[in-house]
């Protein structure tokens, strides 16, 4: 089964792999959603662990933390009135250690860390990216290190197609 320990240690062995053969090429974490909060997970590690600092991390869609997400994901909306809602269904996130906290794994963070999210974000809303970058932008000493990109409802990039957006790379660099 997949654990929060485990996605992080599987994305540090595939960091291992990728840099003994990427020379001096940068590798940069890039995660979307559910990967966003692995990303930020991976980047801590290799920070106070390794003491290497990530090159870079974009996190696209974010949250602030699971227990967050999952609160205002559609299909639990339905359930927020009902009596034990935050009990069976938040608490039993934290119950099963599932909290991939990139609001406090920011904190923490001095790589240059880049958040892509679209307005018209039905899955993660965009307040919860501006939150996570809030959160960021003011535990960085380096204010320029963090950045925001939004991309308007008429684009219609939704959760799952900022990558389509053909301007995305030259955004990124």
């Amino acid at each position: 089964n997949p654990t929060e320990s485990g996605l992080t240690t599987d994305v540090l062995a595939l960091y291992d792999w990728a840099k003994a053969r990427s020379g001096n090429s940068s590798i940069i974490f890039w995660g979307h959603s559910l990967g966003t909060g692995v990303a930020t997970n991976v980047a801590r590690k290799l920070q106070e662990e390794r003491g290497v600092q990530a090159d870079a991390v974009v996190l696209e869609s974010p949250y602030t933390n699971i227990r967050e997400a999952a609160a205002h994901f559609p299909i639990t909306k339905i359930y927020h009135p009902f009596p034990g809602f935050e009990y069976l269904l938040l608490d039993s996130l934290a119950l099963n250690d599932m909290f991939f906290s990139s609001d406090e794994n920011v904190k923490v963070l001095t790589c240059p860390l880049l958040i892509l999210h679209a307005e018209d974000d039905a899955v993660l809303p965009l307040h919860l990216g501006r939150k996570l970058f809030e959160t960021a932008h003011s535990a960085y000493k380096d204010k320029s290190k963090v950045k925001i990109i939004t991309f308007p409802e008429k684009l219609g990039l939704g959760h799952d197609y900022i990558s389509f957006n053909p301007e995305l790379p030259t955004l990124v660099k």
